[in-house]
Formats: structure tokens, C-alpha cells, sequence
């Protein structure tokens, strides 16, 4: 434990933690496109980059929840505050590394990790949260369905927040925007994730939240953009933590970055 002055503390390499929420079809696995090829990481969730095929950076197929729990343990590195059974503590990182010899060497690279998505993400982790013991009750040895979602909650919590602590890497994560009607009938936009918690406790997790959607211009046409404020006209989820943001940004990932970026080392000047 040490006191961190204002000097020391603007030397500190600190990533970007991004959340981009979209609509099927809008084009958020692209955004891969407006990143550094090499030094980028791509955790697919969604069997596949088709969309990217011409992208020439490094990604990693996830296909179980333990190899998500296992990868965000490697890249983030062990929680000191956790006892030695829990997931993301220093018996699990050595064990990690053991099993990932070769992955350990080359998770140092990267400085940005972007998760494709989170809402698939949920629902590996539903998947597996089910099948636990303390999904089922004692007395039947049924499912308990709301134990299995509480602890769907506790696994997703957890596993966000390893990549939150990760200091020198920008974390990007996309998932699903779904359009609902309330009971007022009125519409509204919510991400699409398993588990209530997840999605209301996300925006208190990350740096940004971004609806990447088409907003009308007036010819009547629609733009592909980012809004990013969280008060905005259309409704869409979004939060603005560095300040520097306009309502709505050019849907350029890597430009939104260095944006970001710019301002943070302009104050520490």
C-alpha cells in the first residue's frame, strides 16, 4: 500500500474500458477493422469472424466458460484479494499459466482486447452456471432456476471486473441492443444479456458506454454513428466518462481512442 501523487499516478499506462452496444446486422465486429492489427486480441464468442475475413490480427475462439474464466485470468493476472479456490486468485493464475505455456508469452502484446460479445458471453455462462451444484435444490435435486441466475450474476460481476483491473490494455466489448416496449408501450433500448444484473451494472463497470446505431439525417437518410452521451434524443444507453466526447462520434473505433487518449495525456502535461 503506497500513496500515488498526481505526477506518478500520470505516468501510469492506463487502457480504456469501452462497452458498444448495437443492433443485428450494424456492423460492431467490423470496428476490429479500425484497430492496430498487431497488437490487438479478438476473444470470438460468435463462432466465427466472418464478416471480417480480410482482418489480419490475432483472435481466439471461446467455446466454454471456463476457457473465458481461464483467458481473462491470464490476461488480467491473479486478484490477491481472493482465497486460493476462487476463480481469477493466484492458484488459479499458476494454473493457468501452466496449462497456457505457449498463450503467456504473447498476451504481453496486445494493448487492446476486444470481447465479441458479451451477450453471447451471458449465455455461455448461463450454460454453465445451470449445470453447478448450487443450481439445483437441496431437498428435489431440481433446478433452481433463480439460483442458477444468481450465480449467473455473481460469474459475470466477477469476470467483468477481472478485465476492469486490467491497467495497460484498452478493453472493448460489443453486445446486442434490443429495442422493447414498456408497459406504457413505450419503446425503450436495452443491451441484450442473460441475467437483469449484468446489464444494469455494466455502465458502472466501464469507462464508455456506446449505442453504435443509424441516426437519421435530414435527407431522410441513415448514418451509421456513435451516440455517446448519455443524455441524448433517441433514448439509446450511453455514458461519457472521460468528458471529451460529443453527443455523437464518427463510428471509428481507433479515432475514438486516440480521442480519448489525447485529452488524458493533455491533463497530466
Amino acid at each position: 500500500m503506497k500513496i500515488i501523487n498526481s505526477k506518478e499516478r500520470a505516468k501510469l499506462i492506463t487502457g480504456v474500458k469501452v462497452v458498444i452496444f448495437g443492433p443485428y446486422g450494424i456492423g460492431k465486429t467490423s470496428l476490429l477493422k479500425t484497430l492496430d492489427e498487431s497488437t490487438t486480441l479478438c476473444l470470438d464468442f460468435e463462432a466465427g469472424l466472418l464478416a471480417v475475413q480480410d482482418w489480419k490480427g490475432d483472435s481466439i475462439e471461446m467455446h466454454t466458460w471456463n476457457e473465458s474464466r481461464d483467458i481473462a485470468c491470464l490476461i488480467g493476472g491473479p486478484n490477491p484479494a481472493l482465497r486460493s479456490d476462487q476463480a481469477y486468485s493466484q492458484k488459479h493464475y499458476e494454473h493457468v499459466c501452466s496449462k497456457h505455456k505457449d498463450l503467456l508469452s504473447e498476451v504481453s502484446k496486445y494493448r487492446s482486447i476486444f470481447i465479441d460479445s458479451i451477450t453471447v458471453a451471458s449465455r455461455l455462462c448461463l450454460l454453465w452456471a445451470r449445470m453447478q451444484p448450487e443450481a439445483f435444490s437441496d431437498r428435489s435435486k431440481r433446478e433452481d432456476k433463480r439460483s442458477g441466475y444468481g450465480l449467473l450474476a455473481q460469474e459475470m460481476m466477477a469476470w467483468l471486473n477481472q478485465f476492469q483491473h486490467i491497467r495497460d490494455k484498452d478493453i472493448i466489448i460489443v453486445g446486442t441492443l434490443g429495442q422493447y416496449l414498456d408497459d406504457c408501450n413505450r419503446s425503450t433500448w436495452l443491451p441484450q444479456c442473460e441475467g437483469a444484473k449484468t446489464a444494469s451494472e455494466i455502465p458502472g463497470i466501464v469507462d464508455e458506454v456506446i449505442s453504435m446505431v443509424g441516426i437519421k439525417k435530414d435527407d431522410g437518410t441513415e448514418k451509421r454513428s456513435f451516440v455517446c452521451q448519455t443524455i441524448n434524443s433517441w433514448g439509446y444507453p450511453a455514458k461519457d466518462r472521460s468528458g471529451c466526447l460529443n453527443m455523437v462520434e464518427e463510428p471509428h473505433l481507433g479515432k475514438l481512442l486516440t480521442k480519448i487518449k489525447a485529452k488524458a495525456f493533455a491533463t497530466a502535461a
